[in-house]
């Protein structure tokens, strides 16, 4: 009954223009593997489009999060968003973290970085936001010490249904393993527009929750919420730099039926 309601709502209001027309049996690249086409950074203090310290950047083959340019990391947190904003689809990305945090990134941000769904257009981002209003399938490496499950979930400027209630709670960790430091690893993410998502780690289901929508208590949520409609049907789709290398080999996307 409660998914019922949120459809209902979505479609009373009308869905906003996303990029998928029909669904496709298949996986589509939205990284060639060449150069950044298709992608634009907004990082935290800059203008859309300027990429500071040639954050993102591609090298043999690998899309790439470096700071060997950065004097320190004073709190500069970057997302690559993809040009297209999607509704129900499937994303898949292999990364792995390399080498050592940059100076003066915080300790949490350690072998720490994201997949953000659902997000906002960066058009609508202040020039010193640290996070666009989105999901984050939070991305974790090991320390070597604790357990550190990847695939997790995290809400800037969100909140979602977890386990038939609304969850409240920043980040929630999944049930996937630990991997070391220069580990491969695929995360995916099926997203069925403000209904269900799931999240998947070398193809075992990890967490699952649905209708994302709007946190009215933050501020940067607050400018996007129109009516007082909370439920989020699609957005944008990027990825994160927040103070430690990674690479990242592959980014995919299926588009599902609604």
């Amino acid at each position: 009954m409660c998914r019922l309601l949120a459809l209902l709502i979505v479609y009373a209001i009308g869905t906003p223009a996303f990029a998928e027309d029909k669904p496709k049996d298949e996986w589509i690249p939205l990284f060639n593997g060449k150069n950044l086409d298709g992608w634009t950074p907004k990082i935290k203090g800059y203008e859309l489009g300027e990429n500071f310290g040639d954050t993102f950047r591609v090298e043999d083959g690998l899309m790439k999060v470096r700071y060997d340019k950065y004097d320190k990391f004073d709190e500069n947190f970057g997302h690559l968003f993809y040009k297209e904003s999607y509704s129900h689809y499937r994303i898949r990305v292999e990364y792995r973290f390399v080498g050592e945090q940059t100076k003066g990134g915080p300790g949490w941000a350690l072998r720490n970085s994201g997949i953000m769904i659902h997000g906002q257009d960066p058009k609508t981002m202040a020039k010193d936001q640290k996070f666009p209003v989105s999901i984050e399938v939070q991305l974790l490496g090991g320390n070597g010490k604790d357990p550190r499950p990847t695939g997790n979930l995290c809400t800037p400027g969100t909140n979602v249904v977890y386990n038939s209630k609304l969850h409240l709670t920043h980040c929630t960790e999944s049930k996937s393993a630990t991997f070391k430091d220069g580990e491969w690893v695929t995360v995916e993410a099926e997203v069925h527009g403000s209904g269900a998502v799931e999240h998947f780690v070398n193809g075992e289901k990890v967490i699952e929750y649905e209708q994302i929508q709007f946190d009215e208590r933050d501020a940067d949520a607050k400018k996007l919420i129109k009516d007082k409609k909370l439920l989020i049907e699609g957005g944008t789709i990027s990825l994160q730099s927040e103070s430690h290398p990674i690479d990242f080999r592959k980014v995919e996307i299926k588009i599902l039926k609604k």
